[in-house]
Order: C-alpha cells, then structure tokens, then sequence
C-alpha cells in the first residue's frame, strides 16, 4: 500500500532549517524531525564526494569513519514508491480548539489542556479538535521535551490527582505569556510568564530527553530547563560545516605515496628519490609532481602526519589566489572548480579600482554543506576560517552516527583582491579606528560571557561584511563561503589579504555572467560599493556583530524529501 507523506521540503532546508531535532508543523501535524535512523538505509542515498569536508567531519564530531550522504529526493515517477526521512508526533499535550463555555468569563477564554492518551481515534477530544501547544522545554545541549503542565502549575509540591482537568486561561488577546494562565481543577492557577523565570528554575531540571532519537534516548544533564516556543527562531540551530570543491594537489601527492610506500619508505634524500625513480612504476606514478613535493609527503608520512591540518578557508584562499590567468575563450576543464585571473588590461581603467589588486573570475564553484548537529537557545557558529571551536556541545543527530546529510551546491562568481597597503590606510582613519574600538570592546563583552577564547577577527573582516549588504550583488558572497577576511598565519607568516566574492549561485555553474564582467566592451566590473575605492571610502561600518557569522548555505534547486510519512508506524508518537 502506498504511504502518502505529511508534508515537503527542500532538500537544503534537511541542513539548515528542518534537520534532526528540529521542531516543524506540518498541514495535520506537529513533530519533531526524527534522526538518521529514521532516514532510509545508507546505500539507497546518493553518495557525496568531498575528501576534506569528511576528514574536517571525523576531526569535529570524532567518528572514525564518515559518509557523505544525500537526504533522499522526491522521485519524478508518479508509480514510485515514496520516501522520504522519518518525524516523531510532538509534543504530546495538546489545547481544545473550542473554548470551553462554561469555564470562561466575559474577559477570559478557557480551553482545555489535555494529554495525547486522552483523544480519540480521530485526534479528537470529546469531539473536539485540538492542536499542540506551541509551549514545550528544552536546554541548550538539544534536549526537548512536553511541559510538565501539573507539576508546573502545582509548582511541584502538591498531591493533586492526576485525573484533574487541566485549562489554559486567556486573559487578554495577545498571546503575550502574561496573560496565559494554567488552571487546575483543584483550584491551583500561575501564570506562564513564571515558566521563563530560569532563576527560580520553574520548570526542574532537564530530563535530557532526546524524543528525535526515539524513545528511550534520555540522556544525564544538568542544566535547568527553559521554556522553548516551538516556532520561536532560537528552537534549532544547526551547526554546518561547508568547504568549496578545488583541486587539492597536495592530498593528491600523499595518496599517490601511500600507494608507493614499500619502495619510497627507505627515502630520506633527493638522492634516493632519484635512484628509487629508477624503477619505471613509481617514475610514472610521481610524474606529475615536484621533488620537493614527493620528499615533503614522505617526511610527513615518517612522521605519522604530524602537525595542524590547515583551515578550510585558508586552503580554499589560497587555491583562488593561486589562479592563472585567462580571459576570452578559455574553456573550464574541471566541473567543480574552475578559475582565471583577469588581465590587468580588461578592468584597471579608472581611479574607482586603486584599491583592487585582482580580479578573479570563478567559472565554476561546487560547495558541499554538512550537518554535524545542532543547539536550541543560543547559535555556536564557526570562526572565520570555517572552524569550531573543541569544545563545542552539540546534540547528536544519530544514536551511532556513521554518515552525515550533506547537500551540494553549484554557482560562479568574481572574487576581488583588495591591495592590503590601501585597507591598512583604511584602518587608519580617525573615524574608522573609533568605530573598530567600540566593536572590540563588545566582542570583549560578548566572548566573556560566552566563555569563547574567540579573538576579534579584524577591521579588514568588518571591512567585507559592511559592504556586502550593502551590495545586492556582493550579498551572494556570505553565501557562497567569500568572507576570505582578515586573519592570520597565511602560508607566507603575513596577514590574509582581504578578498570581496560576488556569488551568483547557479545549478549548472553557467559562467556566462561572470565572463561579461570582463568583457572587452564593458565596463569595468564593480558592483557599488564593491569597487576598490568605493569600498574603502565607505564613511561608517555597519553595527553587526563583528565577531559572529551566521552561514547559510546556498539553497538548492532541485525539489526534495518528502518527510516519511503515511502510516503509525512513519509518523510515530515519542513516547
């Protein structure tokens, strides 16, 4: 029998919005998105490629090994059996849609507040609908669970029966907490405004309930619970991990060692690497690469690949830096990455670019976005090298998670080089340090009541994301992993030298806008405030949090899972 699902989403809102333990509303139902053991099998989900997002995967979440793999698509044959990823009913408590008449008065609105073993075969109460209450609790580890609506209301330390019907009162017309009451038929009432009172801790500690898992997934916690509004904005905060494709010549030296180590194990020297490329298998495999690549692959090989695997954005900043150059008729080789450093003589026309050092066009970008896990109640975002702090908390999306949903992306874009001599300039200016000093100081406030050793990332960093709201171009640029800011350590020991992406997602990568923006008889490219000038005369920065980075991956185009749904035993209750 086929199963019709409750409800769709996109494949790219499985990452960053409705991931594992996330709270959603379909058309008949709440739930909450249940975890990867409720999705379908590992080998019928399509497999993603990308080496070093998996590698950054087993670093963050400690899995051994890790599989990158699709939330599954909605098919396009209609005779199809459906799939789609599994949900949970919740919450478990819900209100009578009606009012009840003869509770209420003129100023009040009564309703019932009823468990879900109370109704009917048709989700009915006394033949009344219902629908969840928007009210559960939660911690910001992930955890979320039902209210305990009487110990609430009988602020714990009562031996009212369990049989008393329960109301939610209300007092006025906004909605507002402090004009909900909880009644009990005992005569008991508070009102909900109580509930978010954590210093009187109102709602008791933390069950550790962990209801997308299934049931029986409780684990120990000792944090108080909060009160979570189920559509509230802070109910799930994924925490994402995305690196752009591009061809990665020294992991490809590495493989190519350990394949050859029984012959290259026993080179220490130029010397023997000459004499062990005697033999015509490991001279053609090594062809391609650099002696000093190859003695550097074996010194990391012997030294059992000691030392920090470098950031995700260094590694992608140095790869577009690293472009050559090309205009015209150039023809991408490479589906997935694919760059050319505009002539000089194509865009440097007028004093509006003084301040550029580079155009970059980017005929080809391929992004994969991974979800590792997620918080309720407060964001942890990475820095701006793409890294998470070690001692991140996060909830488990899995019981024994062995693979990670992950989406990918494709779009285009130019990335411009900012010369570092006229940013240092601007960083000078009078105007500009005042205002660079009150964001410190508030980065300051803001990590110690974080508890982040987070540094402040910069002026040049604050310097991006002005412009690129300000931009409708440079927008896509936060979306497309472009803040390749101001930080430190760059191969050479100096500063990364700032750099502006304008992205423009795409399906297929189609590089024809990007290469208009060189074109002979256009104008030298800028997008206002994104030329080189422009950008660095900017008379005020942005009040945004300097420290902070909410990324968003680029949505996805193509339609998506169908949340598994249909019968019991897909669409199941928690407990």
């Amino acid at each position: 029998m086929k199963r019709k699902a409750h409800g769709q989403v996109r494949r790219s809102q499985v990452i960053t919005t409705y991931g594992p333990g996330a709270l959603i509303d379909l058309p008949q139902e709440s739930a909450i998105v249940a975890g990867l053991d409720e999705w379908p099998p590992a080998h019928k989900l399509e497999a993603i490629d990308e080496p070093r997002l998996a590698r950054k995967l087993q670093v963050v979440t400690g899995v051994a090994t890790v599989q990158l793999l699709a939330p599954p698509p909605v098919s396009s044959d209609p005779g199809a059996a459906p799939t789609g990823i599994g949900a949970w009913r919740f919450p478990e408590w819900f209100i009578v849609q009606a009012a009840d008449a003869q509770e209420g008065t003129a100023h009040t609105r009564s309703r019932r507040l009823v468990h879900r073993k109370a109704l009917d075969d048709k989700h009915r109460f006394e033949g009344r609908d219902v629908v969840a209450t928007r009210f559960v609790r939660g911690c910001p580890r992930g955890h979320v669970d039902d209210l305990d609506w009487r110990g609430f209301v009988h602020r714990r330390g009562s031996d009212c029966p369990r049989t008393r019907a329960l109301w939610l009162d209300e007092q006025g017309t906004t909605g507002d907490l402090t004009d909900l009451v909880v009644r009990c038929e005992c005569g008991a009432t508070r009102r909900l405004s109580d509930a978010s009172m954590i210093e009187i801790n109102p709602l008791g500690p933390c069950r550790g309930a962990r209801p997308w898992l299934g049931r029986d997934t409780h684990e120990d916690c000792s944090q108080p619970s909060r009160l979570l509004v189920r559509t509230a904005s802070n109910a799930w905060f994924p925490q994402v991990l995305s690196v752009l494709s591009i061809p990665e010549r020294g992991a490809a030296v590495e493989t190519v060692v350990r394949e050859l180590w029984d012959d290259l194990q026993i080179v220490n020297d130029a010397t023997g690497l000459a004499f062990i490329k005697g033999k015509p298998k490991v001279a053609s495999a090594l062809a391609r690469f650099d002696d000093d690549e190859i003695l550097a692959a074996i010194g990391k090989a012997k030294g059992g690949g000691a030392g920090s695997e470098r950031s995700v954005k260094e590694i992608e900043l140095e790869a577009i830096l690293a472009a050559p150059e090309g205009f015209g008729d150039d023809v991408p080789v490479n589906p997935d990455f694919h760059a050319r450093r505009l002539p000089d003589a194509m865009w440097r026309r007028s004093q509006r670019t003084v301040g550029v050092e580079a155009v970059i066009q980017l005929h080809r970008l391929r992004e994969v976005v991974a979800l590792a896990g997620f918080t309720r109640f407060e964001a942890v975002t990475p820095d701006i090298h793409g890294e998470y702090e070690t001692d991140v908390e996060r909830a488990a999306i899995a019981l024994e998670p062995s693979w990670f949903p992950a989406v990918e992306n494709r779009g285009e874009g130019v990335f411009l080089r900012l010369r570092t001599g006229a940013v240092d300039a601007w960083q000078q200016r009078p105007a500009v340090r005042n205002r660079l000093d009150g964001l410190v100081k508030g980065h300051s406030q803001w990590a110690q009541r974080r508890k982040s050793a987070r540094h402040f990332p910069g002026g040049p960093y604050v310097l991006l994301h002005t412009v690129a709201p300000a931009d409708p171009v440079a927008r896509h640029a936060v979306r497309l992993s472009g803040q390749f800011a101001a930080g430190t350590d760059l191969c050479g020991g100096g500063p990364l030298r700032p750099a502006h992406l304008h992205g423009q997602p795409g399906r297929g990568g189609d590089a024809r806008r990007t290469r208009a923006a060189g074109a002979p008889h256009r104008r030298a490219p800028h997008a206002g405030a994104g030329s080189g000038r422009a950008l660095l005369e900017r008379p005020h920065l942005r009040r945004a949090c300097a420290g902070q980075r909410h990324d968003r991956s680029v949505p996805a185009r193509r339609r998506v899972p169908r949340l598994r749904a249909g019968g019991r035993d897909l669409l199941r209750n928690a407990q």
